[in-house]
């Protein structure tokens, strides 16, 4: 985060001393706050050069919903910069760079936007930025949790499961641990939503849509692994710690003074994670609200973190030294 100050035609910003900078174009709309790189001539920001199809920005309800959707995806952003994960545009790689379409439901035909992805494609429903909607939806499907950085989050775990494992030569290990992708999509999402999911999933999935298809078990993980890790950076910087008075024997008890983008493995995030998520739930049902984080960390699911870890530190170093993201 820095402030700006005007510099000829650019910015410089104050933190840093950096010049030549210029606010993204879709600062114009109030719907982002980052800055271009210097020499940049595209005129977009790393978050926003990924964007394909916008809604109709003439339209106010449309306009007030895609910045719900820039918030999130800022945020989604933010992680994937802070790991030097591979992202690639549609320009650059015009077969498989990560694109996102926001696409608003037709109100002539009738016909809903679905969100998903499909080949690097990240299409998002813009219906789900709409409080009532999104809550009704979640209650339909029986959900815990349902939020639009959670969608950004879980879509962007397709993609990365075709650069890192697919492409990245990790698909014989991910197998051992997910499953077997090669089972037939279609039948398996067709027996979820007939059967539901199977009554002892807990022991080893982290929701109950993630037994739908080893795909969604891997994008529900991942999304899951971003909630934990930026959450707990978020804490470490207030400088929260769980301390409670009847925890005699410490297994309650969480210190956050580590960079949890930076952790050697799993164990410290979860060892963090799980005295943290059991008070911030205890001080929302403090307020008659819903738990924060409503799941349960199975020794298996650990694992299954524990994979997806080792997936971004090893694309973190085989990454290029890039400037520092910065949090919307």
């Amino acid at each position: 985060m820095s402030a700006i100050e005007f510099d000829g035609d650019a910015w410089r910003t104050l933190a840093d001393k950096g010049e030549g900078r210029m606010l993204c174009r879709n600062a114009e709309y109030d719907a982002c706050n980052w800055l271009t790189d210097p020499g940049d001539t595209i005129g977009y920001c790393r978050a926003c050069r990924h964007n394909g199809t916008v809604p109709n920005l003439s339209d106010p309800a449309q306009l007030a919903g895609w910045r719900e959707l820039e918030v999130a995806k800022h945020r989604l952003f933010y992680s994937l910069i802070r790991w030097k994960l591979p992202l690639q545009t549609r320009q650059d790689n015009p077969e498989h760079g990560l694109i996102f379409n926001f696409l608003a439901d037709d109100p002539h035909s009738g016909e809903k936007v679905m969100t998903g992805h499909d080949n690097g494609l990240i299409t998002i429903a813009l219906t789900e930025a709409d409080d009532i909607e999104r809550e009704r939806r979640r209650l339909e499907m029986g959900e815990p949790y349902r939020t639009l950085l959670g969608h950004f989050r879980h879509e962007v775990g397709h993609y990365f499961w075709d650069v890192l494992v697919r492409d990245g030569g990790k698909l014989d290990q991910c197998r051992a641990v997910f499953g077997d992708d090669a089972a037939d999509y279609g039948q398996a999402l067709q027996r979820h939503y007939a059967e539901g999911p199977p009554p002892d999933w807990q022991q080893s999935y982290v929701s109950a849509y993630a037994t739908t298809h080893p795909w969604e078990d891997f994008a529900e993980t991942w999304a899951h692994y971003l909630h934990i890790v930026d959450t707990l950076e978020m804490a470490a910087e207030f400088g929260m710690e769980v301390r409670p008075k009847v925890d005699r024997d410490g297994e309650l008890t969480a210190r956050i003074r580590f960079n949890p983008y930076e952790a050697r493995d799993v164990e410290a995030l979860v060892g963090a994670w799980l005295p943290f998520t059991f008070a911030m739930n205890s001080v929302n049902r403090a307020m008659g609200l819903r738990d924060l984080y409503p799941f349960i960390l199975s020794p298996a699911v650990v694992a299954k973190l524990g994979f997806v870890h080792g997936l971004v530190r090893d694309a973190a170093k085989a990454g290029k030294p890039r400037e520092a993201a910065r949090r919307p």
